[in-house]
């Protein structure tokens, strides 16, 4: 409810909404823009992620390659990727959360997001 009673003022609400969108798209931009790495068997495997989750290198030590073991090989890999996906998501938490919050926390009354 507003304050004294009155109606919202729909070109402040509008405006920020539009600021929230452009910090949002702001945010979702340096996300992409930002890697973030994980690794797995103690850093044998290390996989880099952009901060919206796109793959964007993968190393392999040469210690982790067993031509007779390539099943622990591909384990770590998929170690390392999920590792570097936890970390861009964390990352994606500490950029988005606050829009987040903003948009579904009451931020804008009336709105329904």
């Amino acid at each position: 409810m507003i304050p004294g009673g009155g109606q919202p003022n729909m070109q402040q609400l509008l405006q920020q909404a539009q600021k929230m969108q452009q910090d949002l798209a702001r945010a979702q931009e340096e996300l992409a823009a930002t890697e973030v790495e994980g690794q797995s068997g103690g850093g044998l495997v290390k996989a880099t992620v952009t901060g919206s989750g796109e793959l964007r290198g993968l190393v392999i030590d040469p210690k982790a390659v067993d031509p007779e073991d390539t099943e622990t090989l591909a384990d770590l890999v998929v170690a390392a990727v999920q590792a570097a996906n936890d970390n861009a998501q964390a990352l994606q938490q500490d950029k988005l959360g606050p829009l987040a919050q903003g948009l579904g926390g009451g931020g804008i009354p009336g709105l329904p997001f």
